[in-house]
């Protein structure tokens, strides 16, 4: 898909002048500027996405799916193959909530009928989510936190893609108790070194629940995943997209859950193919949503590529 290139002017140099303070500059690897295109003069730190599209995973009907969803409204919703992120059709989400159980269930026997599917196969019916990610609010944030995880020795790769989908551009609590911009737990804050009590909840302080989120990924999450690689011989490059994506998993589901997951996919080598199977791959409580972490991670970086005026850089005429 081409890019409308010309709203902006995308600078791919280290982010240099993006710092906690003037003595202490940012340098990434990973890091660039970016002049937003509604606002030419100001410029943004945030990691660059270019990996995503060198290994194809925007051409792949999951992250399709996800990022229909993320400029959809929940006014409407779309019908799919739960396998495989299939689009079937798409419905007003009160029709759907019309048809009430027995009548979506019809609805989807027929669908089942129609393409040829086992009686078992799951068809879903996802809102659209337009009303909660947000990837222009989100580009400030992004531009905060990378000094955070810059200086505490995390890759910023995961600032970006937590704040991106976890608690896009606001500050919300979760229904299972995650709070603040990284959606931390209590019981993880608290062990991170935040406060949270009747009185206070440091969870909300965009700065410290940063640091948090990088000292949770740098001492737990990082340390975690080197064990379940090395355990089963598997080399890694902590800068690989893979890797990282795997990272995300532990950080949303658990070490012990995506630890159970590789043990039914058997993994021999690390890459993107073993990202993708644990798209399809449930064990423990590597349910749905977990599968569906590291697809909605890489759909945000597409659409924060959009919201940047950014085009794809395998095409030829690409001046980004």
């Amino acid at each position: 898909m081409k890019r409308n290139s010309f709203f902006l002017l995308t600078c791919f140099s280290f982010c240099s002048f993006c710092a906690l303070d003037a003595q202490e500059p940012v340098l990434h690897p990973s890091v660039i500027t970016v002049n937003y295109f509604s606002d030419s003069a100001i410029s943004h730190c945030m990691v660059s996405t270019d990996q995503v599209y060198e290994a194809g995973l925007d051409t792949l009907p999951e992250i399709i799916f996800w990022r229909k969803i993320m400029n959809l409204s929940p006014d409407t919703g779309i019908v799919s193959l739960a396998s495989n992120r299939c689009i079937y059709c798409y419905m007003s989400s009160a029709k759907w909530d019309l048809l009430g159980d027995d009548g979506q269930e019809k609805f989807r026997d027929s669908l089942r009928i129609v393409n040829f599917l086992d009686d078992s196969a799951s068809v879903l019916f996802t809102k659209g989510k337009n009303n909660f990610y947000d990837p222009v609010a989100v580009i400030p944030e992004i531009d905060r936190a990378i000094p955070i995880f810059v200086q505490e020795g995390v890759d910023p790769f995961y600032a970006q893609a937590i704040l991106l989908i976890e608690s896009p551009g606001k500050s919300m609590k979760s229904y299972a108790g995650a709070n603040g911009p990284f959606q931390l737990m209590r019981s993880v804050a608290v062990q991170m070194g935040l406060k949270v009590n009747k009185k206070v909840d440091e969870r909300n302080d965009f700065d410290k629940s940063a640091w948090a989120a990088a000292k949770l990924l740098k001492t737990i999450c990082i340390p975690m995943t080197n064990q379940m690689l090395d355990k089963r011989g598997i080399t890694y490059d902590p800068n690989d997209l893979w890797y990282r994506l795997l990272v995300l998993h532990v950080y949303h589901a658990g070490s012990g859950n995506v630890d159970k997951a590789l043990d039914v996919i058997d993994p021999c080598e690390g890459n993107i193919e073993l990202i993708e199977q644990l798209w399809h791959t449930q064990a423990g409580a590597f349910g749905r949503s977990s599968q569906a972490y590291s697809q909605l991670v890489v759909s945000a970086f597409i659409e924060l590529d959009l919201a940047n005026g950014k085009c794809d850089p395998r095409e030829k005429n690409c001046s980004n």
